[in-house]
């Protein structure tokens, strides 16, 4: 089956629709969303009209969820991240929603890749008394994730536009020791 494209409406986001035969998938279908982009994996067995009725199933699915993270989105956190984005990293960045949470424990802050939770990143309420360009450090780590997912060369390279990123890290670290924690399972 040749690869189509097709868009959709889910909730108030549209979404591409990229549709892939996989020659290693027998009976059903997978699927993938970045950046409002569906890739969505099928069988090559796979009729135009079931892969039609997968898109209209996964379609409302994509539109609760991110409805839902649209509800707990903090638009003061966002619009600080926006800032660090246009000041730091040209721009180029993209994320759907940014938040404070109450449960993370170890973790400071997490960014989704894929799946109905694409670009949702997550921020730890423990923080919020922080130092500013320490939390600053916490969103521009986790914004860059948007562009590199892992903690490659690029990814620190690239999070290094950042002026303070020395400074914020020894800070957590000076937390971690004082809590008796390791500095690397609060930033992964």
């Amino acid at each position: 089956m040749p690869v189509y494209q097709t868009e959709v409406k889910a909730g108030n986001e549209r979404l591409t629709i990229n549709v892939e035969a996989d020659p290693r998938l027998r009976s059903s279908a997978r699927w993938t969303l970045r950046n409002n982009v569906v890739t969505l994996r099928v069988p090559r067995q796979m009729t135009r009209s079931q892969i039609d009725q997968l898109i209209q199933d996964i379609a409302p699915r994509i539109a609760r969820q991110r409805q839902r993270a649209h509800r707990q989105a903090d638009v003061s956190l966002f619009d600080r991240a926006q800032l660090l984005n246009d000041t730091y990293f040209d721009g180029e960045l993209h994320w759907h929603t940014i938040r404070w949470v109450k449960n993370m424990r170890n973790r400071l802050g997490s960014c989704t890749t894929g799946g109905t939770t694409d670009g949702d990143i997550r921020i730890s309420e423990k923080i919020r008394g922080w130092p500013e360009y320490v939390v600053d450090y916490i969103l521009a780590h986790e914004i860059c994730h948007r562009k590199y997912p892992n903690h490659s060369d690029e990814f620190w390279n690239y999070l290094a536009r950042y002026p303070h990123v020395e400074k914020a890290l020894g800070f957590i670290e000076g937390v971690a020791y004082a809590q008796g924690s390791d500095p690397g399972e609060m930033l992964d």
